[in-house]
C-alpha cells in the first residue's frame, strides 16, 4: 500500500497533506521526530515524506520504498543528505517561494531594530530609570548608513526592496548574482570592511560553514550589527560572542542557530547586546499555508509520477 508520512512539522495541522495521502488511497501517519532513529521508524517504507527538520540520513533514506520522494518543508535542505538520495534513486524536493516576503519582513524588521538602538535604550530606561537619546553614542540616519546582504536569492533581493524605501545604501556579495538594478555587488572584505549592518542570506554549504568567524569579525567595521535569518551554521557563535565582547559588533539578532535549539550553555545567552528569535522569520499565516500547499502540491506530482517543481539535486541549488 502506498504511504505519506509527516516525520515533524511545526503547523496547526496537516489537511493539505492528508487530503493528497486521501486522493491516492494511501496510508497517512504524523509524527514528531527529532532523531535519526525515530524517523527511520517513521518513514520505513513511504513513498513520500514530509520533512522538516528531522534527519534525513542515509539510514534514513535506506528504509524508504524504491523510488521514494522527500519534501523539504522550505528553503533549506541541510538535514537531507542529498547526495546519499541520489545514489539511492530518492528524489528530493523544496518549497523554495512560499515565504520570501515573509523572512524579508522579519530581517528588516530585526535591522531597524538594531540600528536605531531599540533593545540598548529599552534595556537603559529599566536599568537606570531614564536616558538621554546620545547616551547610547553615534546613531546615523538610515541615508547615512551601509547594509551589506551576504547572499542576494529571493530573500536577499526582498530585503534589498524594503531597505531601498528607507534609503540605505545597500551593498550585496553574491559569487552568483550578475550585476543589475539593485544593491551594489562588491567582495564580501570590501562588504564587510564598509557596512554597519550586516545580514545573512546564503545558504549552508561546507563553503559557508562558519562564514562570519573570528577573522571575518576583525574585518568589520567597529560597532556594526549582524542579523542572521538564513542559517545558524553561518556563524561562529564563539566569535561572534568574543567580538561582542570586545565591542567589534554593537549588537546581534539571531533568528536560526547551530545546534537548535540554542545551547542552554551558549555563551550568546549572556550577552544582553544578542536579540533571539525563535527560528520565527519563515512565520505568519499566509506563509505557513503557501508552504503546506505548495508541498502538499509537490506530493501529489510524487505520487501522480509527475515530474517534481522544485526539484534538489546532488550538486545543490540556489
Amino acid at each position: 500500500m502506498t504511504r505519506v508520512v509527516v516525520t515533524d512539522h511545526a503547523f496547526g495541522g496537516v489537511e493539505e497533506e492528508a487530503a493528497v495521502a486521501e486522493r491516492f488511497g494511501a496510508e497517512f501517519s504524523v509524527h514528531a521526530c527529532r532523531t535519526e532513529e525515530q524517523t527511520i521508524q517513521a518513514v520505513t517504507g513511504a513513498d513520500v515524506a514530509f520533512v522538516n527538520f528531522a534527519p534525513v540520513t542515509d539510514a534514513v533514506l535506506a528504509a524508504m520504498a524504491p523510488g521514494a520522494t522527500v519534501i523539504r518543508y522550505g528553503i533549506g535542505y541541510d538535514n537531507v543528505d542529498v547526495a546519499a538520495a541520489e545514489a539511492r534513486g530518492v528524489s528530493v524536493a523544496t518549497v523554495p517561494d512560499y515565504g520570501s516576503d515573509t523572512v524579508a519582513d522579519h530581517t528588516v524588521a530585526l535591522l531597524l531594530t538594531l540600528l536605531r538602538k531599540i533593545p540598548a535604550y529599552d534595556r537603559r530606561i529599566r536599568e537606570t530609570g531614564w536616558c538621554a537619546p546620545r547616551d547610547l553614542g553615534s546613531l546615523p540616519g538610515f541615508a547615512d548608513t551601509t547594509v551589506g546582504l551576504v547572499g542576494l536569492g529571493r530573500i536577499g533581493l526582498a530585503v534589498h526592496r524594503r531597505l531601498a524605501a528607507f534609503g540605505f545604501r545597500v551593498l550585496a556579495h553574491d559569487p552568483y548574482a550578475e550585476p543589475a538594478d539593485g544593491p551594489t555587488l562588491t567582495d564580501l572584505d570590501t562588504l564587510l570592511h564598509e557596512s554597519h549592518a550586516v545580514s545573512l542570506h546564503a545558504p549552508l554549504t561546507p563553503r559557508t560553514r562558519h562564514l562570519l568567524d573570528a577573522a571575518a569579525f576583525s574585518r568589520m567595521r567597529e560597532g556594526a550589527v549582524v542579523v542572521n535569518t538564513s542559517r545558524g551554521g553561518l556563524v561562529d557563535h564563539d566569535a561572534l560572542a568574543g567580538a561582542v565582547r570586545a565591542g567589534r559588533v554593537a549588537a546581534a539578532a539571531l533568528d536560526v542557530f547551530d545546534p537548535e535549539p540554542l545551547a542552554a550553555d551558549s555563551p550568546l545567552r549572556d550577552l544582553p547586546q544578542i536579540l533571539f528569535t525563535p527560528h520565527a522569520a519563515f512565520y505568519s499565516d499566509s506563509s505557513l499555508a503557501a508552504l503546506q500547499r505548495l508541498a502538499a502540491e509537490e506530493a501529489e506530482r510524487a505520487l501522480a509520477g509527475k515530474p517534481l517543481r522544485c526539484p534538489v539535486t546532488g550538486g545543490g541549488s540556489r
